[in-house]
């Protein structure tokens, strides 16, 4: 029996200032309901999200400040059963759904046709491709992403076609919804990136993450498709329990894409792509290989769900881009300063090789956060250093959670920076509580480029950089 669905209803997020919650925040305001929220702090991109969509926000967690009349509160995971709001929630018996479960009960029971974009690494772009191929040629979809798209200034869009595309994070939803958001989305179609070893806080094994994306591509049906990256090992395994159609997107003849050719320079990147309908030219306005795999990817899954594909060429080629994704914050006295939110080494390290080729020949200090909690781990350190030997100059910030973590599992920065060192690289290891602009500031010269990679916001460090040097005599 299909879910009922209720228009107008009054929705509190409980918080609502990470990217998925306010994401869906936006979108339900959007679709017609009255929508709040609290959250302890909000930063860059979403708060300004939120304000643009005129989503009233409280800061600061009170039981007694939660509005009476709710028909539903959103629970996201960035908050447990301890917080004293979610105590008064499951006093007062208010309705509560995870962010996943809302998105299935508030959009996708109104029978829109998910494409669910998931993995490891480029979900974010890749989403935003395939939302980009399909609104430029008028499919008109719904879009819900982890990213604020450039060409709208959100991170979510209402549309009126069938089609949902959705960003499937492999993250857990909320303490009381423990598995993967992607298993709520009902996919008919699913694309799977590349699948590495990720989030040790909640997955104690690459094993454990396999069993994450199996159960996300045994849930399509079999009149469905799976459309895997087949540079990737881990990803082909993790499709071995699918019973749908199964499309390769990969290096050789035998995929059912084969992605050839692959050209990558100062003016993006671009491949030749032969399928089973014919055979192109891509080119996208993005710099790295692992950005034209992600857009080769789109490419299959655009073509898959009908998209013509000249139309898609097209689209690609004018792709605007997503913030957060070498974003170009500033450009001042000769010196540019770069976001990304790169922070699985993996990532890392395509992103500085990326900028390598965007920007060749000129010198890159790279400034790494390790924000999260896998990120701020000993687990990857050798990993670090590797990728991090890309750079010119590493400047290595604080572990953001390192007060939430063992000393003696925790990222040895110093190690990090000493490896460098043996390999040539300058590098730092700023105690906490050093000025990042005030320590990065005197080591720039006119033609460098400072990219800074964090999975937040880094403290505004791209902003108050620029803001900085603009203040140079």
């Amino acid at each position: 029996m299909q879910e009922t669905y209720h228009a107008g209803e009054r929705i509190y997020f409980l918080p609502i200032g990470g990217t998925a919650m306010a994401s869906l925040a936006g979108l339900l305001q959007l679709a017609g309901h009255r929508v709040m929220g609290v959250d302890s702090v909000l930063y860059p991109p979403m708060s300004t999200v939120l304000e643009d969509a005129g989503i009233p926000v409280r800061l600061g967690f009170d039981p007694t400040a939660i509005p009476e009349g709710l028909d539903r509160v959103i629970i996201g995971n960035a908050v447990g059963r301890e917080n004293p709001e979610v105590q008064e929630v499951l006093r007062r018996r208010i309705p509560a759904l995870s962010q996943a479960e809302a998105v299935a009960h508030y959009l996708l029971a109104q029978g829109r046709r998910s494409i669910v974009v998931a993995g490891t690494h480029g979900k974010t772009t890749t989403t935003s491709l395939l939302a980009w191929i399909l609104e430029d040629s008028g499919a008109d979809p719904t879009t819900l992403v982890g990213g604020v798209l450039s060409w709208s200034g959100c991170s979510f869009r209402l549309g009126h076609g069938p089609l949902m595309v959705i960003e499937g994070d492999e993250y857990n939803t909320a303490f009381f919804d423990r598995g993967p958001k992607f298993l709520h989305y009902r996919p008919e179609i699913f694309l799977l990136g590349p699948v590495e070893y990720d989030h040790a806080d909640i997955y104690p094994s690459l094993d454990a993450v396999l069993t994450s994306f199996r159960a996300g591509t045994a849930q399509v049906p079999p009149r469905g498709f799976v459309i895997v990256n087949a540079w990737s090992a881990r990803a082909l395994d993790a499709v071995r329990d699918a019973t749908a159609h199964i499309v390769t997107v990969g290096p050789s003849s035998k995929h059912s894409f084969c992605v050839s050719d692959i050209v990558s320079g100062p003016e993006g990147a671009s491949a030749q792509i032969v399928w089973s309908g014919g055979q192109v030219r891509l080119h996208v306005p993005l710099f790295g290989g692992h950005n034209l795999q992600d857009a080769a990817m789109a490419f299959a899954g655009a073509v898959i769900s009908g998209t013509p594909p000249d139309a898609a060429l097209a689209a690609l080629a004018r792709f605007p881009g997503v913030k957060r994704r070498m974003e170009i914050v500033g450009e001042v006295h000769g010196i540019t300063v770069v976001d990304d939110f790169a922070h699985h080494p993996t990532a890392l390290a395509a992103t500085i090789a990326a900028a390598r080729e965007r920007w060749p020949g000129r010198r890159l200090v790279v400034v790494y956060e390790p924000r999260s909690l896998t990120a701020g781990r000993r687990l990857f350190q050798d990993a670090y250093a590797g990728a991090l030997s890309g750079a010119d100059i590493v400047v290595l910030a604080p572990v953001y959670h390192a007060g939430r973590l063992p000393e003696d599992e925790r990222l040895d920065r110093h190690a990090v920076i000493a490896a460098l060192a043996a390999r040539g690289v300058e590098g730092w290891a700023p105690d906490a509580g050093t000025g990042l602009v005030e320590l990065v500031a005197p080591m720039l010269e006119e033609g460098d480029v400072v990219l800074a990679c964090s999975s937040g916001d880094l403290g505004g460090f791209h902003r108050r950089l620029v803001a900085h040097l603009g203040a140079r005599d």
